[in-house]
């Protein structure tokens, strides 16, 4: 990680400017040091960046590259110490433009021991440079210089991300077809017991775990087995943790308490709960057989038959001991679907692709360099993205010295270095930086970018330090090297390809070390020193990891932790005096928090649902630097220190899921604070605790809980929410009032309550939960002075007194996500919640649609609600994706929905009451229906792909529907007879759950029985019915062309003369399709 160096020796050096400026040296006789030093930092720092890529792919490089890092780590430790002690002589007083080195060096016994560590750093670095030239480092451009010569696109908006499928072409649809057919596939009864392991074979990136997940996901499969399960393999899995994910994917009961890490009580859970199972089970990026042959055939081997097992892997040899009896290779990307990939990665508008497209030639080009890889492609892409769309600018990424790099290692690829090599140096250490989050934690975005400033790795200014945060989280998205996850919006959690992650785990290999297994990290503990660690840790009591392993890692500035460990009572922090970054997840902490104020130099303290964990020690306000405290979710913490309103550094506090229900006096001291979560909300006498916040001006993120407690409404309005121009994610909460009746008194006090707390218009993220007013905010509704014009998600949980919504939310421009649930009290959505409205509220405006960037819409628990008004006339959500209605009365669809949201590609409704019919989406692709007693009607769905219906025992049409290919139906287990709508559609594939066996035994009876006619004419049909225990004991499938039928349910009810009339009604089909 020598970009590192890049950053420490800039960092020393300005330090050592401004030194030279106040003429530091002379005033305490070092000044020949202090100078030599700077002149040595400043020599250096032409050589990093040859230096840094030798160290990548040449191994005699990076013993000489980890002196000079740690030697840089080193100088960096001096300074802090320095403004340490400049910070206890002056507690009262903001740093400002004070400079703590000078003030230390002005103070004669602090000058000596700054100047004797300076002198000895001196030594050191003349040591390493003599030897470094042996190396023959040459002067490569900088990357400012690089930034100078190229023209960079700087001005391209990222605030709403292009999204770019990786899926291109029809050939991951047709290799998903063909693994579903060979997994389906009825085998020989004489073979049937055999479990039958299928493979995904090919290198890293090509794509095979995305294919895995298409036939895992394909409803032919759905279908076809009682049990899936999908494992995630790991080079340096755990028993325990792995068997435990089989079991809940299996839908066994775990044990409870320390049973739970049992392994052979374990074992045993999972072959109970697929015994007997007809199973689907994946076992994703297979590095060995151990996991299988070791842990997991056994239990599964007590599957029904028929079960099968596919496999990801980059190893032949896998397949072989697996006895995997078919192999499909994952084919490398042709060039027509690879420049279309590359493509979807570049365009930024439909307007820009004519100009992509006079850049075929060199995009091919690139292309072939990537060799045919889409994850290579993809990042090929984000590094385009930031260039001009000029031949010039493509041509320069072609002819990069990188694709010639001789003696590349294995776990790099040449697009992801290049890639890599194109990052700004800043935005580089982030990027190997998020290499160490572990895969089980779901770090959100404002936790990431707490650690890469505890780390010093953001630069810029201390009020700006998280929006720069938020530059390079984004930068990395676009290019591609990290991936938002879907299920949450506004990119807030992200993930890092494994590809890509080894790769920046490689770059990082000296320093980090990311490790999932107990015994590989006992064994790397001891024979390496790191800078950075990350283990996830857990299984049975022998191989618990025991905090004493990382005893003699004196040099750690990160460690993060999940899961359990090992703590003695004699164990403690104090080893770890340069830490920075101190990370636990879901671990029993016992005293180790008592020992916390020593890490001096920590800036950055998370400890997450951790058990044995009461309070924070009062000696915290020792950690002078300390920026960033969580204590999410530790259900036993009750008490903030007193001592913590002297942390003048603080940034972020979180301690949200905790019981703390009061925070110290003189919490507005810090006026750094830049993000609170979970802040309790309550009254003494005539003093409220959100009068604390009133200074904190800085506030990008509030978390407020407990507001029903609050009833001095002037002091509310001295929190000062209309003040803080930073705050862009709020959350108003109130403790549930569903349990009582709450008074008119009640309502309208919180109703004032909630008035006073009126944000500005930079607000994003707006969640409001608990409320129990009448009315919501009148900064909610159309008439405000101040609308929340930026605003892009809202959620609205537990309105439980509310009778209306807003009709304010209609007119924010930017809003993209809204969520309303368990607004029990609402029984009429109106026009005011879709009219459309002016901008700006300019008279003279014209009209715009309301919702105009609403993508996804979900009304959730509202089970008053009977009317949706919405006219054709009226011109509302052009953009809206996602549709999610679950529960309530609603009566009918507007006709304004189906009119006018046009890219609305699926709507799931459940448990509706009221409805009758639903009609009329020219856009959608994919519905699907649950629960709708009354719904007798469907039609006009030109584009629908995929249909599902669950319960809706009155439903008798189905209408053009002319492109269906997947409908799945679930009746109930009374109904004896399929419905009559199955013969007015034509999908490619029907599937029946749950069927009566007696239903399923008329179908059985073919041409002869009474349900024949309703699916004959259906290309391929699977219908299961259940025995109380096993929804997929009975089964048949059949296929129109070529005939096949074929079923295990016992035809027992029939007469012989009936059997004989199936077999001939078969033979009679069979000749019919001959002919």
């Amino acid at each position: 990680m020598a970009v590192v160096l890049e950053a420490l020796a800039s960092y020393v050096t300005n330090m050592l400017t401004e030194m030279a400026k106040e003429e530091v040296g002379m005033l305490i006789g070092v000044s020949g040091e202090i100078d030599k030093l700077g002149v040595k930092l400043r020599d250096l720092k032409h050589f990093l960046a040859d230096a840094d890529r030798k160290n990548i792919t040449d191994e005699s490089v990076r013993g000489w590259v980890d002196e000079l890092k740690r030697a840089m780590y080193l100088a960096t430790d001096i300074l802090d110490l320095c403004q340490l002690k400049a910070m206890e002589k002056t507690p009262s007083k903001g740093m400002g433009c004070f400079n703590p080195l000078l003030f230390c060096m002005r103070n004669p016994l602090h000058a000596h021991d700054i100047g004797t560590r300076i002198k000895v750093l001196n030594q050191t670095l003349d040591d390493i440079c003599k030897r470094g030239g042996s190396f023959n480092f040459i002067k490569l451009e900088t990357y400012q210089d690089r930034k100078m010569n190229r023209s960079f696109a700087t001005d391209r908006k990222t605030d709403s991300l292009i999204e770019r499928s990786g899926a291109v072409g029809e050939k991951i649809e047709d290799d998903t077809r063909a693994l579903v057919e060979v997994l389906t596939k009825e085998v020989p009864s004489d073979k049937s017991d055999h479990l039958m392991v299928v493979a995904i074979v090919g290198v890293g990136g090509i794509g095979k775990t995305m294919l895995a997940k298409k036939v895992f996901n394909d409803e032919a499969i759905e279908g076809k087995f009682a049990k899936k399960i999908w494992l995630s393999i790991t080079r340096d899995f755990n028993d325990v943790d792995l068997l435990s994910a089989a079991i809940a994917a299996a839908g066994g009961d775990m044990p409870a308490g320390g049973l739970a890490r049992d392994k052979s009580l374990l074992i045993v859970v999972l072959r109970n709960a697929i015994r007997d199972k007809k199973f689907f089970l994946v076992l994703d990026d297979m590095w060995g057989v151990d996991a299988w042959e070791k842990l997991l055939m056994a239990p599964f081997s007590y599957g029904g038959p028929g079960s099968r097992v596919l496999i990801t892997t980059r190893q032949e040899t896998v397949c072989r001991s697996m006895k995997v009896v078919h192999h499909h290779h994952v084919d490398k990307l042709g060039p027509d679907d690879a420049w279309s990939l590359l493509k979807k990665q570049v365009l930024t508008s439909e307007g820009d692709e004519p100009q992509v497209c006079t850049l075929k030639d060199i995009g091919l080009q690139i292309i072939a360099k990537c060799d045919g890889l889409p994850l290579a492609i993809k990042v090929m892409g984000g590094l385009l993205c930031q260039k001009e769309k000029t031949r010039r600018d493509w041509e320069d990424v072609l002819n990069d010295d990188i694709w010639s790099v001789s003696r590349i290692p294995d776990e790099l690829n040449y697009a992801i270095y290049l890639s890599y090599e194109d990052l700004p140096p800043s935005i580089k250490q982030c990027f190997l930086h998020f290499s160490l989050i572990p895969k089980k934690a779901e770090l959100i975005v404002n936790e990431v970018v707490s650690m890469w400033i505890g780390e010093g790795l953001v630069h810029g200014d201390s009020y700006s330090l998280e929006e720069e945060g938020m530059r390079y989280y984004k930068e990395l998205i676009l290019r591609n090297l990290i991936d938002p996850n879907i299920e949450y919006p506004g990119q807030f959690i992200c993930s890092m390809h494994d590809v890509i992650c080894s790769f920046a785990q490689f770059v990082a290999r000296d320093e980090a070390l990311v490790a999932r297994r107990g015994d590989i990290v006992k064994n790397k503990l001891r024979s390496h020193s790191y800078v950075r660690l990350s283990i996830e840790t857990g299984g049975v009591q022998s191989d618990t990891f025991e905090w004493r392993y990382l005893s003699e890692q004196k040099s750690l500035r990160t460690l993060i932790l999940t899961g359990n460990f090992k703590v003695q009572t004699s164990d403690s922090l104090l080893t770890f005096s340069s830490l920075r970054t101190l990370h636990i997840e879901s671990a029993e902490l016992g005293g180790l928090v008592d020992s916390v104020h020593q890490l001096k130099h920590l800036r950055y303290l998370v400890l997450k649902g951790c058990i044995g964990i009461y309070r924070l020690p009062e000696s915290i306000y020792e950690m002078k630097f300390l920026q960033h405290i969580s204590v999410e979710d530790c259900e036993g913490f009750v008490k903030l220190p007193g001592s913590i309103v002297k942390i003048q550094e603080l940034r972020h506090l979180d301690i949200d899921g905790t019981h703390v229900n009061r925070i110290p006096s003189g919490f507005r001291a810090l006026t750094n604070l830049v993000a609170i979560y979970g802040f309790p909300s309550y009254t003494d006498g005539d003093w409220c605790s959100l009068e604390e916040l009133g200074p904190l001006f800085q506030l990008r993120e509030l978390g407020l809980k407990g507001l029903e407690n609050v009833s001095a409404t002037s002091s509310v309005a001295k929190a000062r929410l209309g003040a803080k121009a930073q705050l862009t994610r709020l959350v108003l909460e109130c403790n549930n009032m569903m349990v009582k009746e709450v008074s008119e008194e009640e309502g309208r006090t919180i109703e004032v309550v909630f008035d006073e707390l009126c944000p500005l218009p930079c607000l994003e993220y707006l969640s409001i939960n608990g409320y129990f007013g009448r009315h919501l905010p009148r900064w909610m509704m159309s008439t405000t002075t101040t609308p929340l014009s930026g605003l892009r998600i809202v959620h609205l949980n537990d309105l439980t007194w509310c009778t209306q919504l807003p009709d304010g939310l209609c007119q924010l421009p930017c809003l993209e996500f809204l969520k309303i649930e368990s607004a029990i009290a609402i029984k009429h959505i109106g026009q005011e919640f879709v009219h459309p409205y002016n901008h700006y509220h300019h008279a003279s405006s014209q009209a715009a649609a309301a919702f105009p960037r609403l993508k996804k819409l979900y009304l959730e628990g509202m089970v008053q609600w009977e009317e949706w008004e919405w006219e054709k006339e009226v011109h509302a959500m052009p953009a809206l994706e996602n549709l999610l209605i679950l529960g309530g009365k609603l009566r009918c669809i507007p006709p304004g929905l189906a009119f006018h949201a046009r890219s609305l590609k699926k709507i799931i409704i459940w448990s509706v009451k009221g409805l009758h019919s639903v009609e009329n989406f020219a856009s959608v692709v994919e519905l699907e229906l649950y629960d709708i007693p009354y719904l007798t009607r469907m039609s006009n769905f030109p584009k629908l792909q995929k249909l599902a219906i669950r319960y809706c025992p009155k439903l008798e049409l189905l209408q053009e529907m002319t492109t269906l290919r997947r409908l799945s139906v679930r009746i109930f287990k009374r109904e004896q007879q399929l419905p009559l709508y199955l013969q007015t559609v034509d999908p490619s594939h029907l599937l029946l759950e749950r069927c009566n066996p007696k239903l399923l035994t008329s179908m059985a009876a073919g041409k002869s029985g009474s349900e024949w006619v309703k699916f004959n004419h259906i290309q391929h049909v699977e219908a299961y019915a259940d025995d109380g225990d096993n929804e997929k004991k009975w089964h048949l499938i059949y296929t129109s062309n070529p005939y096949h039928m074929e079923t295990n349910i016992i035809l027992e009810s029939l007469k012989m003369s009936s059997r004989e009339e199936v077999e001939e009604g078969v033979e009679q089909n069979q000749d019919k399709m001959a002919r």
